[in-house]
């Protein structure tokens, strides 16, 4: 039948009893295939993540601003990272770093919710928050 259309016979289910087959023009199947395809790429979004940093001397009016600007983050919907940075021999003292840092997840935790433990990297402290 296929042939005598002068279509494709294309095999939609192998395991079915009897096997189900469809009379398509595989060309147009494929195009069709690929809009689908693209158009689900197109609808799903990146997660993005934004960093703020700060540091264990940072004075009241730049946390401030960094916490202004978390906030405004996580109600975009963003990932947000925290990281302390200690240069020379602030990283001789890293309570003064978790104690920032444990300021700032009490200071958003109406907007947030921290999704990582306290991490240490290579002269960093720094947690993920989700938004709520």
């Amino acid at each position: 039948m296929a042939q005598g259309q002068g279509l494709d016979l294309l095999l939609i289910s192998e395991q079915a009893t009897p096997p189900v087959c469809k009379i398509v023009d595989f060309g147009q199947f494929r195009y069709q295939q690929q809009k689908k395809e693209k158009k689900a790429k197109k609808n799903t979004k990146a997660q993005v993540i934004k960093e703020l940093k700060l540091t264990p001397k940072i004075s009241d009016h730049d946390y401030n601003v960094r916490l202004k600007n978390g906030i405004k983050f996580l109600q975009k919907g963003y990932l947000i990272k925290i990281a302390v940075f200690f240069k020379g021999r602030e990283m001789t003292h890293p309570e003064i770093g978790k104690d920032l840092l444990n300021r700032y997840k009490e200071d958003i935790k109406e907007y947030g919710d921290v999704s990582t433990t306290l991490t240490h990297g290579h002269r960093t402290l720094y947690f993920v928050i989700n938004p709520k």
